[in-house]
């Protein structure tokens, strides 16, 4: 299953060459991860309140065009290589047919002492329901 969510370029997220300053696209992908985790129906205050949470472990990113201000832009997420504590969610970002950017997050779900833990079987089969497939 590839998630797709919109993003529309705002002023502040650029420099002074109307270009999007790269860390904004973290905040980009995490739009987009954080959507394709609720459409799951999967809840990070519910997580929350059980004593844990998705933390970023790592990205790796490739910037390939730049975005500017106004641009209408696409964020593609996937979720693939679940594994006991973690799982990577390949991401895109596109304007039109045009790759911008495109990332590899691995997630990990961290409890209360902030060390890593096993899904819980609930959000493991929420997750399941999100895998990608290769034909996809």
């Amino acid at each position: 299953m590839i998630h797709r969510h919109p993003i529309r370029v705002y002023y502040e997220d650029t420099d002074l060459a109307g270009i999007v300053y790269y860390a904004n696209y973290l905040r980009f992908l995490e739009r987009g991860r954080s959507e394709m985790v609720r459409d799951a129906g999967i809840s990070q205050v519910e997580m929350k309140a059980q004593g844990l949470v998705f933390a970023v472990r790592r990205v790796e990113a490739d910037y390939l065009k730049p975005a500017h201000f106004e641009d209408l832009l696409t964020v593609e997420t996937r979720c693939v290589a679940l594994k006991g504590a973690s799982f990577d969610m390949p991401q895109r970002v596109l304007r039109g047919d045009q790759v911008l950017l495109e990332a590899v997050v691995k997630v990990v779900v961290l409890n209360a002492a902030g060390r890593a833990t096993r899904l819980p079987a609930d959000i493991r089969a929420k997750l399941e329901t999100i895998l990608a497939n290769d034909g996809e």
